[in-house]
């Protein structure tokens, strides 16, 4: 059996993974990948609530912030980078802590990715074409049609993702839900899952408090700044979308920033759905002390 063990570090966002894990990582003595989708664009600071300056100095981390939003990056290409800084890692540490809350991308590395068909250009560009088109509601009406099991469980709001389950779809003639769960890849290390949770009011009273500071700190001359860049993928996520149409004369900012809290709380909640799925994960109330959390991952 390995020795080598990655914890995982989750919650939906705005609980306190960040600081926790931190104090984790201090007391292992060791390294934080992360696995924060929105966090790996380097042009994205503000909007997606990267540690700061002093934080990062804290601990080495990894996969942070080392991405343009220019460049196509996936889960899958997540994969293969995490597994080999992982690989560098454990050579010298026994114990790398990973945090964030998109759990896919966190699957990928503990489980592996499902296996898909290859997808040919010509039905990447249909369904591509079929968006411009009928906009984002023509894919969910799409999607149901074609794999109803999959709709009740995906974000229907997230386009990548509508079209990334159509493609797979059109491409195999079977649902999209049938490739999910199959047999995962077998990993060199251990994973240990720490689940972090808050009364739901409690949560959101900080989704909210957090957004005002954002505004506070320069959000709006952030997104601003990639306004001309608002069809990218990247941009596609709360605390950016909400604003484009603010910029453009079609809503006040103060409409902008009210929906980013609404869609923030949302994502909270879709979070916390996602992780209940762990049941070999430990759960902890967020104010948990490191040292408490470090005895248990320990004995």
């Amino acid at each position: 059996m390995s020795t080598k063990t990655l914890i995982y570090i989750a919650g939906p966002t705005g609980v306190g993974k960040t600081k926790l894990s931190l104090e984790i990582a201090k007391l292992f003595d060791t390294d934080i990948i992360s696995c924060d989708s929105r966090q790996f664009y380097k042009e994205m600071n503000i909007g997606t609530a990267v540690p700061t300056s002093e934080e990062l100095n804290q601990v080495q981390h990894h996969l942070i912030q080392h991405k343009s939003i220019h460049d196509k990056y996936t889960v899958g290409d997540f994969e293969k980078e995490a597994i080999q800084t992982l690989d560098f890692l454990f050579k010298k540490k026994d114990f790398v802590i990973m945090v964030g809350g998109s759990g896919m991308y966190a699957d990928s590395l503990m489980f592996g990715l499902d296996s898909f068909p290859k997808i040919s250009p010509e039905i990447r560009n249909q369904i591509e074409l079929f968006y411009k088109s009928h906009g984002l509601k023509g894919l969910q009406e799409l999607l149901l049609k074609k794999d109803p099991k999959y709709y009740t469980r995906v974000d229907i709001k997230n386009p990548t993702r509508l079209i990334r389950a159509i493609e797979v779809c059109i491409a195999s003639e079977k649902p999209y839900s049938s490739f999910l769960g199959k047999e995962k890849k077998p990993r060199n290390f251990v994973s240990k899952m720490v689940i972090l949770h808050r009364p739901r009011k409690d949560l959101y009273e900080r989704i909210n408090h957090r957004v005002d500071q954002m505004i506070e700190v320069g959000l709006i001359k952030e997104a601003q700044k990639l306004l001309p860049n608002k069809n990218l993928s990247p941009l596609k996520t709360v605390g950016y979308k909400e604003l484009f149409p603010c910029f453009e004369g079609k809503e006040a900012i103060q409409d902008g920033t009210s929906k980013i809290k609404k869609n923030t709380r949302r994502y909270a909640k879709r979070q916390i759905t996602w992780f209940k799925k762990y049941n070999n994960a430990l759960s902890f109330p967020a104010d948990t002390e490191a040292k408490v959390i470090y005895e248990l991952l320990t004995t």
